[in-house]
């Protein structure tokens, strides 16, 4: 019943929203990222990441591919997202989501979801992942690894996923993302001769400390970039967490050494042998420039006037923070609005739905058991007529049974068994006479048997006598 209605559920968010976020984790046996390879050099993955717990999802949106990521299910955070520039946009709502067959990958739910749409629908949720909870009252915000502001449309909605997310301090998110779009936006951009050639990985590498000793805080953040065009270029960044003012740029070579042992970001390293050195020397002039804060292909006079913005900017800054406040709460009243209604709704769609779905049950059940009556009366007087014409049956065939057994009996057994008590009565004399004959017999035996013994004796002793006395006279 429970699995109905969550479907029910289901297929009407599925109507409602039809741009439903979808992700789709990578099974072992296909090749890198799947659809997703088309985000990296020569759709080659990096190389290194073979931990058992490296799980690659391919982030889609609208059943197309916006993005790749790496996740680690021990750490609970990705180990990097790859993408592609698309557009500046301004920053729109936040709509977080979670992957369902990271935790559950028999489930049935191919695409990312609403935590709280899920229900208990995915078996073992959050073991594998970060989710909402593990954030809240953290001090650690949501920072995006793959930034929503270099994202348009469709591919900005499709970064609000907890598996592109880490445990950043408000600070440091909001440092991480502004150098970030800076350098995309002044120094990457302006000298890819290709723009579609531009590949970004943006990672961290994760570190002891963890969020509600479940979700690792990085040890810094990491961006790596390879123009795969004519008269390229690759270029790496490192920002630690604890200093977030820091940005080191570094060669892909010298970041991949601060990785796993054994990690390729790019294929070939992005042709870093044969890359532009004038194209790479101008790149790294611009990210020290944003590095050191300056502003690209700006005078003396526009920094004396950007000196007064940004004071202006302190001065202004309680009073737009303060407007923030009051947007951020006006939004939350509106949320929560439309969240009671939105649970009103759901609650008396699910009674509705608890009601037809008890009716129909019970028409069922009646329908069932009428026709079980129904089909049980014909059955039960068939089972009686079978049941005597079974005992008539039984009946014949045991009087068959006890005549044939009857005639089997030899006649001349029968006589011998009535002549037995004659044969025995009238043998007793007989044996009687046997008997005392018998016993005559050995006592006539034995008086013979002593006197031929004494006679024996007898002619012993006068053959001795005759031997041994002398003969006298014959009178003697």
């Amino acid at each position: 019943e429970w699995t109905m209605k969550t479907s029910i559920v289901f297929l009407l968010c599925i109507s409602v929203f039809p741009g439903f976020s979808q992700g789709r984790v990578v099974r072992e046996d296909e090749t890198g990222f799947a659809e997703c390879n088309v985000f990296f050099p020569g759709q080659v993955p990096p190389e290194g990441f073979t931990k058992s717990f490296h799980v690659k999802i391919c982030q889609q949106y609208n059943n197309e591919p916006r993005f790749a990521t790496l996740y680690s299910t021990k750490d609970k955070i990705p180990l990097y997202s790859a993408f592609k520039f698309t557009k500046p946009a301004q920053s729109e709502e936040e709509n977080w989501l979670v992957e369902p067959q990271i935790d559950d990958p028999e489930n049935d739910l191919h695409e990312m979801v609403h935590e709280a749409d899920i229900g208990g629908t995915v078996a073992n949720l959050g073991a594998n992942q970060a989710l909402t909870s593990d954030y809240v009252g953290s001090g650690y915000e949501r920072g995006l690894l793959n930034p929503s502001f270099l994202n348009e449309d469709d591919f900005q909605v499709a970064t609000y996923t907890l598996t592109n997310a880490v445990p950043l301090s408000p600070a440091l998110s909001k440092s991480w993302h502004r150098d970030v779009g800076k350098v995309v936006e002044q120094a990457l951009i302006p000298h890819c001769s290709k723009m579609d050639h531009l590949y970004l990985l943006a990672g961290a590498i994760p570190s002891s400390v963890q969020v509600k000793g479940k979700v690792s805080v990085p040890e810094s953040l990491w961006l790596a970039a390879c123009c795969d065009a004519p008269e390229g270029w690759s270029l790496g960044l490192v920002k630690k967490v604890n200093d977030e003012t820091s940005l080191t740029d570094l060669t892909v070579r010298e970041l991949e050494k601060q990785l796993l042992p054994g990690v390729h970001l790019f294929k070939g390293s992005c042709g870093e042998d044969k890359q532009s050195q004038e194209k790479g020397e101008a790149v790294l002039q611009v990210v020290s420039q944003i590095r050191s804060g300056e502003q690209v292909g700006k005078s003396n006079n526009q920094e004396t006037s950007g000196w007064v913005r940004r004071v202006a900017g302190i001065i202004a800054t309680p009073f737009i923070k303060l407007l923030e406040l009051l947007i951020y709460i006006f939004v939350e009243l509106v949320k929560s609005v439309f969240y009671f209604l939105w649970l009103v709704v759901k609650r008396v769609v699910g009674t509705i739905l608890d009601g037809v779905y008890s009716l129909w049950n019970g028409m069922i059940s009646y329908l069932k058991a009428v026709s079980m009556v129904l089909i049980s009366i014909p059955y039960d007087v068939g089972r009686v007529i079978i049941n005597i014409f079974l005992g008539f049956l039984q009946i014949v065939q045991d009087v068959l049974s006890l005549t044939y057994r009857i005639l089997r009996i030899p006649m001349g057994f029968v006589l011998h068994l009535a002549a037995f008590p004659y044969h025995t009565i009238c043998a007793i004399p007989s044996v009687l006479k046997d008997v005392a004959t018998g016993i005559g017999g050995t006592f006539l035996l034995v008086i013979d048997a002593t006197a031929t013994v004494l006679h024996g004796f007898y002619f012993v002793a006068t053959h001795i006598i005759k031997r041994f006395v002398p003969k006298g006279s014959s009178d003697d």
